[in-house]
């Protein structure tokens, strides 16, 4: 069976993930949810017109984890999966159906908009403030020790 390599980039989630944890070959398993949507243009000068793309994600252990915990409605994210036919057998009929599976995600928002996201969008000046010497307090990118060590 082929993949096909999908990229949803610049997308924001319409919903909140919704995590469940399912039965794998080893045991309980993470499996999250989620639907982002995209826009995309085609044409040119007047004629230019934008299409909205809305794709459901679904993420699998660590990863989906940290998704439900981190992520929520309108977060924006860039998505990097596989696309795989999900076909199966009903009454003697065959089914056709398509699946989307997450391989890679990125966060784009920063760690104040993601935290007042999670607040309930409290945005206001007092959680700006408060949210701020959390981000500015990470040490820089080339003083942080690599992920491998």
């Amino acid at each position: 069976m082929a993949n096909v390599q999908i990229i949803q980039r610049h997308a924001h989630l319409v919903g909140a993930v919704q995590l469940a944890f399912v039965n794998g070959r080893e045991g309980k398993v993470a499996k999250a949810v989620l639907t982002a949507i995209s826009n995309s243009r085609r044409g040119s000068g007047n004629s230019r017109e934008e299409e909205a793309t809305a794709i459901q994600w679904t993420l699998w252990g660590k990863q989906a984890e940290n998704a439900a915990e981190y992520l929520g409605k309108g977060s924006h994210v860039n998505i990097v999966g596989r696309l795989r036919n999900n076909n199966y057998e009903k009454d003697g009929e065959t089914v056709y159906g398509m699946a989307f599976t997450a391989e890679e995600i990125d966060y784009l928002d920063s760690r104040a908009e993601s935290d007042a996201r999670r607040n309930g969008g409290q945005a206001g000046e007092g959680s700006a403030d408060q949210a701020a010497p959390a981000a500015t307090s990470r040490k820089p990118r080339n003083a942080r020790q690599p992920s491998h060590a």
